[in-house]
């Protein structure tokens, strides 16, 4: 039981709080947060697996791709990356740019900005001598305090998905908030009609409106995120990999009900307040809210793709290994699993995407691109 949560509950006034406030309590409290456990999350042992557990190939094929963003494009040999993980990617990437380029990876420096003291001791046992490359931060107030602005590529897999998000919904012609409250001891959803200027403000930026019956998430965290570091970052490309929708999905009726969820040893769970602190909790990103706020931010939109497609525009069939071993657990043989499986239609990257973002860099991405034809821009 996340004692935090019904601790929060009973102090407020009117004994609720927000699904924003819940979400930071069940995953990022330091006493009972789900991501600040001691516990494994990722992988068969854990909740949820992530395009870098499949193989040490994703990271691969982003060391390369990151490796051209400097070489022709300019970009400094600097990584920003958002969340970690078990340091899998950044291992995969640094081992690559180390293969292939000796001579830029003495200038690489990787930064990954990781909230749970558990991640950051497995990233550290995950890199191995690859850990003398890399310095870590708990948050972005931690890294300031290291350095004034950050020039290079930002990154981040399966990050914005975990930011605490607000719900509402709309009911015979009215908006409400829905609210987390406790009734019989048990965490319940309570709905209240919306007064919170900030919900207001955002549906009337985004011009989002909600048809009878439909649920939405709120990212104000997101917004308040880009926003409040614009000034942080210069000179950069930021790729941010995670599943979501555009505005134009929202409105599908299979969307109606929101994407609010938890994923519980590798099951989907669809009631958000069930395993409190013990379950990873996630929403859909809105790809076009990541795009509008990252504008106001400085930041340039450049292409929204879906990830197969992006992972063979960028150079993955080159990993493609050629080979007469009949031992279907050799090195070559996994390596040319993996990679089928990050690009076929059924496999892990249909549910993602891949947006790319620059910043006071004037790319030109047909010199980046190792395969445009595969790009279909969404």
């Amino acid at each position: 039981m996340a004692k935090a949560i019904y601790e929060a509950i009973y102090a407020s006034p009117l004994g609720r709080i927000s699904y924003a406030d819940y979400m930071r309590l069940a995953l990022y409290d330091e006493r009972c947060g789900y991501y600040m456990s001691e516990r494994t999350k990722i992988g068969k042992d854990g909740d949820f697996f992530t395009n870098s557990y499949v193989s040490d190939l994703f990271g691969k094929l982003f060391a390369s791709f990151f490796l051209r963003l400097v070489e022709k494009g300019g970009v400094l040999p600097h990584i920003c990356e958002f969340g970690g993980g078990d340091g899998k990617f950044a291992r995969a990437v640094l081992e690559e740019w180390k293969r292939k380029s000796p001579h830029t990876y003495k200038q690489l420096s990787y930064i990954i900005v990781e909230t749970s003291p558990f991640q950051r001791a497995k990233q550290l046992q995950t890199l191995g001598d690859a850990a003398e490359k890399v310095m870590q931060y708990k948050d972005l107030k931690e890294l300031k305090q290291h350095m004034p602005s950050f020039t290079g590529i930002v990154f981040s897999n399966e990050f914005f998905d975990a930011f605490p998000v607000h719900v509402i919904a709309k009911e015979n012609g009215k908006i409400y908030e829905c609210f987390v409250t406790v009734n019989d001891g048990k965490l319940i959803e309570e709905k209240y009609p919306l007064d919170n200027e900030d919900i207001f403000q955002y549906l009337h930026e985004r011009q989002l409106y909600l048809a009878n019956g439909q649920r939405l998430e709120v990212p104000l965290a997101i917004k308040q995120f880009l926003l409040q570091t614009s000034a942080f970052f210069q000179n950069s490309v930021m790729i941010t990999i995670d599943y979501g929708y555009t505005d134009k999905e929202l409105q599908w009726p299979a969307r109606q009900q929101g994407s609010l969820r938890g994923y519980y040893r590798h099951r989907l769970i669809t009631d958000p307040l069930m395993y409190p602190g013990e379950m990873d909790i996630t929403a859909h990103v809105q790809w076009d809210a990541l795009r509008m706020y990252g504008e106001q931010a400085g930041w340039e939109y450049v292409a929204l793709v879906r990830q197969d497609r992006f992972l063979l525009a960028a150079g993955i069939l080159e990993y493609l290994v050629t080979h007469d071993d009949t031992n279907p657990f050799s090195s070559k043989n996994r390596q040319n699993r993996a990679l089928r499986s990050l690009i076929m239609d059924e496999g892990i990257s249909s549910a993602f995407h891949v947006m790319i973002q620059q910043k006071g860099m004037q790319l030109c991405w047909d010199d980046i691109w190792v395969q445009q034809e595969f790009l279909l821009f969404s």
